[in-house]
C-alpha cells in the first residue's frame, strides 16, 4: 500500500507539474505560432487518438453501455471542448499567472453548482472559502493591465474564468457517469467528441498553425510536441492513479502546484511581471480554495459518521 501511495504522489505531482508547464508552452505558441482555435483542436484530437491507442495495449475495462458512451461523448465536444476553446482565447490575450489563477476556481464553481442546483449544504466556512477567493479573482480583473505580455488582459481574464466555469459545469454533468466507467473508457470517448467539435470549427474557422510552415522551426514545433504529449497525453493519464489512493486534501493540495509552476516559470521565461496586487490574487485564492475543499472533506467526514 505503501507503494502505491507513493506512485500515487509522484503521479499526482507529475501531472500537476506538466500541467502548469503547459500554460508558459502555450503562450509561446499563442497565438504566432498557433492560432487559439487551431491550438484546441490539436490537442484534443492528438490525445484521443493517443488514448484509443493506448487502449489497445491495456487490460480491457469492464463494458460500458452505448448510453454512457454517448453521454461522455456529447460531455466531450460540449464541456471540454469548451473549456478549451475559451482558455486557449483568453491565454493568448492575458499572461499565463493570470490564466492559472483563474483555472485554480474551478473548486469553487463547483461548489456553487452544486448548492443552487443540487442542494448541496453551503455552510458559513464555505461561504467564507468563496468569498475570499472572489475576491482574489476580482484583484486580478480589475488592477491587471493590458501591455505587451497581455494584449487585452481583461478580455483574456474573462475568458480564462469562463473556462473554469465551464469546466466545472463539465465535471459536475459527469461525476455520476465517472462512477461508472473506467478512466480509459471515460478519456477516449470525452477527447473523442471534444476532437468532433475541434475539427467543425477548424473546419469553418480555418487550420492556422505556422508552426508547421516550411522550413520547420523546430523550437516551436519541440514546444507543440511538449504540449501535445506531457500536458494533454501523460498528465490526463496519470490524474486517476493519484485520485485513487490519495486523500481528498492531499489532491487539493496539489491543485496548487500549477498555479506555483506555471509563476515560477513566467517569471523565469519573462512571461509575466512581478506584482503585489496578482501576488494577493494568488493568495487569497488559494487560502479560499482551501477553505471551501476542507469544509467539503469535513461535511462528507460527518455523512459517513452518522
Amino acid at each position: 500500500m505503501e507503494n502505491k501511495k507513493l506512485e500515487a504522489n509522484l503521479s499526482m505531482a507529475v501531472s500537476k507539474v506538466f500541467s502548469g508547464l503547459n500554460m508558459n508552452a502555450l503562450k509561446f505558441l499563442l497565438p504566432l505560432w498557433l492560432s487559439p482555435l487551431t491550438g484546441a483542436t490539436l490537442r484534443c484530437t492528438f490525445a484521443a487518438v493517443a488514448f484509443w491507442v493506448i487502449d489497445w495495449f491495456l487490460p480491457s475495462e469492464e463494458k460500458t453501455s452505448k448510453k454512457d458512451k454517448w453521454l461522455l461523448f456529447l460531455l466531450g465536444a460540449a464541456g471540454l471542448y469548451g473549456f478549451m476553446f475559451l482558455y486557449l482565447i483568453g491565454l493568448s490575450k492575458t499572461t499565463p499567472i493570470s490564466s492559472s489563477i483563474f483555472t485554480s476556481l474551478q473548486p469553487v464553481w463547483v461548489f456553487i453548482i452544486m448548492v443552487s442546483f443540487f442542494h448541496e449544504r453551503a455552510t458559513g466556512f464555505k461561504i467564507l472559502g468563496i468569498s475570499i477567493a472572489l475576491v482574489g479573482a476580482l484583484v486580478c480583473i480589475l488592477t491587471q493591465k493590458s501591455d505587451d505580455l497581455a494584449s487585452d488582459a481583461f478580455v483574456g481574464n474573462m475568458l480564462c474564468l469562463l473556462s473554469s466555469v465551464v469546466y466545472a459545469i463539465y465535471l459536475v454533468a459527469s461525476k455520476k457517469i465517472l462512477t461508472a466507467v473506467g478512466a480509459m473508457t471515460m478519456l477516449k470517448y470525452t477527447f473523442s467528441g471534444a476532437a468532433f467539435s475541434g475539427i467543425i470549427v477548424s473546419a469553418i474557422t480555418g487550420f492556422d498553425a505556422p508552426v508547421f510552415s516550411l522550413p520547420l522551426h523546430w523550437l516551436p514545433f519541440t514546444v507543440l510536441m511538449f504540449v501535445l504529449i506531457f500536458p494533454t497525453v501523460l498528465s490526463y493519464m496519470l490524474l486517476p492513479i493519484g485520485l485513487k489512493y490519495l486523500k481528498a486534501t492531499v489532491v487539493a493540495i496539489y491543485g496548487y502546484l500549477i498555479l506555483i509552476v506555471a509563476t515560477i516559470a513566467s517569471l523565469i521565461l519573462g512571461q509575466d511581471r512581478f506584482s503585489w496586487t496578482q501576488l494577493f490574487a494568488i493568495l487569497f485564492i488559494c487560502v479560499g480554495v482551501y477553505l471551501v475543499e476542507v469544509a467539503e472533506i469535513k461535511d462528507k467526514t460527518v455523512l459517513i459518521k452518522k
